[in-house]
């Protein structure tokens, strides 16, 4: 007990391990409403029967990729939806009855607000034995309910057998509901150290899975117990070194932070109102915070609209003065998954139509733009192509923001740099 309890500890103080760079990363909680709701168009086109036989092109593949963008954690994660002809797996694409099938267990957990629940509608898909179609969905469950099922992919359970001395294999829900059992025995008695969040878990044993550390000895064997501690502390202070290096080689790009502060200033500079998401009002900016100025709330035509928990997480709103309609708004997707950006947006302007948002922008590295046209394109965003969403490189804000914000009036100068999708 005394040596996982060690181990776990420097999880947390390793700027390398999983713990710093996916569970405390502030776009894992941004994304998991646009996750959520891909997964609700889902089930809304099989329901309706336009779901189609492919994966590729189809909302299933839109929301997935999502996830697979969730940095080293779900690298792989669509790998278990990809169509295999010659196998005929998974049976989701080809099988009427199958497809349907598995967008009632999404909609089905949609819809659960406990465990029980969520192992009911586990064990009622299993039932029906659709051919390829296995555990791998409960990485689908984790961005629906994440203090009841924990992610799954071979790294976790690698990490959990070694850690456990368990035997639990990859491709059957049985295995998965025994390894979800045993993560949430683990978090229980380790409460003070890991979130109820079991992507916290799920991380710890993610980083044993793939050999970062080694699992802890036995505690009688103190010599062994001296060796691990001090390749744990050897592993951080490598981590950390190479963390510092990284940082020096970046110091000549621009931060998310930066950019957003850019936004900011321009926006207060032609009249507007501005709000900064949520959960970037304390970062520090040019030596105050870079919510400074800016509004406190949401305007009340915005908080009380079904979409304003993900309006609250747009990197940069500009309200107009005095009536506080939304005029513009952007996602700077610096590194960040794309496709949750756009999903934002979305939630703001489908969210309030009788306040049409003038300007929606998605703001990102020059040699981003590809990416965001892609997603852009995406079959799941084909019926909102009429609410013109527009790119705007860095380039072209960082080199004309200081005139924009002079002489510019409105969205006009926003509008001549921004790029049509």
């Amino acid at each position: 007990m005394q040596t996982l309890e060690t181990l776990i500890r420097h999880w947390r103080d390793d700027p390398g391990g999983t713990y710093h760079t996916w569970f405390l990363w502030a776009e894992r909680l941004k994304n998991f409403r646009s996750i959520r709701r891909g997964l609700q168009t889902v089930v809304q086109e099989i329901g309706a029967g336009t779901f189609g036989s492919q994966y590729r092109g189809s909302s299933l593949e839109t929301v997935v990729h999502s996830i697979a963008e969730q940095r080293q954690m779900f690298k792989g994660a669509d790998h278990a939806f990809l169509w295999k002809p010659k196998l005929r797996i998974p049976d989701i694409y080809e099988s009427p009855d199958n497809q349907l099938a598995f967008g009632r267990f999404l909609d089905t957990c949609a819809c659960c607000s406990g465990g029980d629940e969520l192992i009911q509608a586990i064990r009622d898909l299993d039932r029906r034995k659709i051919k390829g179609l296995g555990p791998a969905a409960a990485n689908l469950l984790y961005f629906l309910h994440p203090t009841h099922m924990p992610p799954f992919n071979t790294a976790i359970v690698n990490g959990y057998n070694a850690l456990t001395g368990a035997r639990v294999k990859l491709g059957r829900w049985e295995e998965y509901l025994a390894l979800r059992e045993g993560m949430l025995r683990l978090t229980a008695a380790h409460r003070g150290q890991l979130s109820n969040d079991l992507g916290a878990v799920a991380g710890l044993l993610f980083d044993l899975g793939r050999g970062r550390y080694a699992p802890p000895p036995r505690e009688e064997d103190s010599a062994a117990v001296g060796v691990w501690q001090a390749d744990l502390a050897r592993v951080r202070e490598e981590s950390a070194s190479a963390s510092r290096a990284l940082r020096a080689a970046q110091e000549g790009d621009h931060s998310h932070t930066q950019v957003q502060g850019w936004l900011r200033d321009l926006g207060r500079a032609l009249g507007y109102e501005v709000w900064i998401a949520a959960n970037d009002r304390s970062r520090a900016y040019e030596g105050g915070r870079l919510s400074d100025g800016c509004l406190e709330t949401l305007p009340p035509g915005i908080a009380g609209t079904p979409g304003a928990d993900a309006v609250r997480l747009i990197d940069v709103v500009w309200f107009a003065g005095g009536t506080l309609a939304p005029a513009a708004a952007f996602e700077v997707e610096h590194t960040t998954s794309i496709y949750s950006g756009i999903v934002r947006l979305l939630d703001l302007a489908l969210g309030a139509p009788e306040r049409a948002v003038q300007g929606l922008y998605l703001v990102a590295p020059d040699e981003r733009e590809a990416d965001v046209r892609g997603q852009v394109r995406r079959p799941a965003f084909q019926a909102v192509t009429h609410l013109n969403m527009r790119y705007l490189p860095y380039s072209e804000l960082e080199r004309h923001r200081e005139a924009m914000g002079r002489f510019g009036q409105g969205l006009r100068a926003v509008e001549a740099i921004a790029r049509r999708l």
